[in-house]
């Protein structure tokens, strides 16, 4: 769980590192807006297109070498970032960093659901996410701090000097794992399960509204509270935060309550809690209800891991990686398709009408969760698969 957890961080942190540097990039490659779109669609597309890939050899060879193939890739895309004065080498840089991505988050989730028991799989996976947004929360401040203090070089110095020791983990401490024998689940039984649809939407819904409140919610600070870049940072810092510490406590608790019952707390809440950043008078009441979305995400987003490893394994299978490559390509359409309805939505009636159209949408969602339950899997699909491994 530890090598994981540091591996999602810096994962994470390094997809961050980018972001307060953008400005100078752009100024001396001159790229155009266009060309800084496509440079952060590319990890996207590349996460996207590497995701079934990855899943299947991680499912058909074990984890750790996939892990280890990964670590190449984000080391080459650091240095690449570091010395390279090219759009084209940034540009296969920012690929590679995405096909690196999927090669530490598919394993990584697939070796936690491996060690891990249902009873406590939640609070595990809850924990190394627990890492990534860590990454998430510190990554921006600190490699503006580093490049502002130290120079232009030392972002990427801590980064590699990361890489190194994230090597050394996946490496050394990760015992090898056996390569399963059967063949992997087929991608139309994870399809046609109901449980997997239902938190895979689920976490599309959760990736959609944060994407959209670092696209929607700077103007709206900005223009109703007259906020700067450094406090608007601190808003979202402290949603990150709240959402890092709660998300292991969210596992645990699904654990214990069930993966369904935490989730649908999360949609009804999130009815009363997403308007609230739009419509708080003053900047503490705003933080406080950017705390409270940093929680409600996690009682959205942290059952849906362990929901989709308890129905793999009810399929009397290991194919966790291939469960999870749902989930991946689920966070990615989340990511891609909640600024474009949102700002449909905000440009149609006003931020704070749009925030509360969205909070009735995850509300409505309780009707696609009627009837499903943590636990249970239609006989057919067992059958099915019975059939496939004898």
């Amino acid at each position: 769980m530890a090598v994981t957890a540091l591996a999602f961080f810096v994962d994470t942190l390094l997809y961050c590192l980018l972001v307060p540097l953008l400005p100078r990039y752009a100024k001396e490659l001159q790229l155009t807006q266009s060309q800084v779109g496509v440079l952060f669609w590319s990890y996207a597309l590349a996460l996207l297109l590497a995701t079934f890939p990855v899943a299947r050899l991680t499912d058909r060879y074990g984890r750790k070498a996939p892990m280890l193939w990964g670590l190449g890739g984000l080391a080459f895309a650091t240095l690449a970032f570091a010395y390279s004065r090219s759009y084209e080498v940034l540009l296969v840089a920012r690929v590679l960093q995405g096909v690196a991505g999927a090669a530490t988050w598919l394993p990584g989730m697939a070796l936690v659901a491996d060690h891990f028991p249902k009873e406590s799989r939640g609070s595990a996976m809850g924990t190394v996410f627990a890492g990534a947004n860590l990454g998430l929360l510190v990554g921006p401040p600190l490699s503006g701090f580093l490049d502002h203090y130290f120079g232009r070089m030392a972002p990427f110095h801590v980064g590699i000097a990361l890489v190194a020791l994230d090597a050394l983990g996946r490496a050394f401490l990760l015992k090898e794992t056996q390569a399963i024998r059967e063949p992997p689940i087929p991608w139309r039984v994870l399809l046609r399960n109901r449980v997997v649809l239902v938190f895979a939407g689920a976490l599309a819904l959760g990736s959609g509204f944060w994407t959209l409140m670092e696209s929607a919610l700077p103007l709206d600070f900005a223009k109703r509270l007259a906020l700067g870049p450094r406090s608007i940072g601190f808003l979202f810092g402290i949603a990150a935060l709240a959402h890092t510490l709660s998300s292991p406590w969210m596992g645990a608790i699904s654990d214990r309550v069930g993966r369904v019952r935490v989730l649908r707390i999360g949609l009804v809440t999130a009815l009363f809690l997403l308007p609230l950043p739009v419509l708080m008078p003053s900047v503490w009441t705003v933080g406080l209800a950017m705390a409270a979305l940093g929680l409600n995400l996690s009682f959205i987003v942290s059952p849906c891991s362990p929901a989709v490893a308890d129905q793999v394994e009810r399929l009397n299978s290991q194919s966790f990686a291939s469960g999870f490559s749902i989930l991946n390509i689920a966070y990615s359409i989340g990511m891609v398709m909640g600024p474009l309805v949102g700002g449909l939505l905000i440009d149609v009636f006003g931020t704070r009408w749009a925030f509360g159209v969205i909070g009735l949408g995850f509300a409505a969602y309780l009707m696609v969760t009627r009837g499903v339950q943590s636990g249970g899997t239609p006989l057919s699909e067992k059958s099915e698969v019975s059939e496939i491994k004898f």
